[in-house]
């Protein structure tokens, strides 16, 4: 069963193992949007601190994380919608190896959803590294449209996909 539940301080030790799981794997498919040093402690606690991080627990372990904000880069200008409209933008969003296929993104873009509602948005936002081949699958079949392709000034020389979701 998943349970999907806010972060907390004490959960940032199997955040860091979960992201250590992963990256090796993104980096092995093409996809640096990760490395040794980001996403690191600092940017899970802070995000724990402004209440924007979520976990999906599976069997009891920490199985995915992302971070749900408004926070909108300002590259995010060069996709196509508006960026001076709030949206709930979905950050960091990792699952661990063991876990997918088990719909633990799947429980964390719904947990999106939600709190763009709780937080009166219709928009929700997303990128995504131009090599992710899985959130580039997982994203459309959500719902999500296609918004364009952007660089990112914090991580040079990589290509992000831009998707975008209208709630009813």
């Amino acid at each position: 069963m998943l349970v999907t539940r806010r972060a907390t301080p004490d959960d940032i030790p199997a955040i860091l193992g979960l992201v250590r799981r992963v990256v090796p794997l993104m980096q092995a498919s093409g996809n640096f949007q990760w490395s040794a040093d980001y996403p690191n402690a600092e940017v899970f606690r802070a995000d724990i601190e402004q209440k924007h991080l979520w976990v999906v627990e599976l069997e009891g372990a920490i199985a995915g994380v992302a971070a749900l904000t408004q926070d909108q880069d300002a590259e995010y200008a060069q996709a196509d919608w508006d960026v001076s409209e709030p949206a709930l933008v979905t950050h960091r969003l990792a699952v661990d190896p063991a876990a997918q296929g088990r719909g633990v993104a799947l429980a964390l873009m719904e947990q999106a959803e939600k709190q763009a509602v709780a937080e009166g948005l219709r928009v929700l936002r997303v990128d995504t590294n131009s090599e992710n081949a899985a959130t580039q699958r997982l994203f459309p079949k959500l719902g999500y449209r296609f918004a364009g392709e952007i660089t990112l000034a914090f991580r040079p020389g990589l290509r992000f996909f831009c998707y975008e979701k209208r709630l009813a």
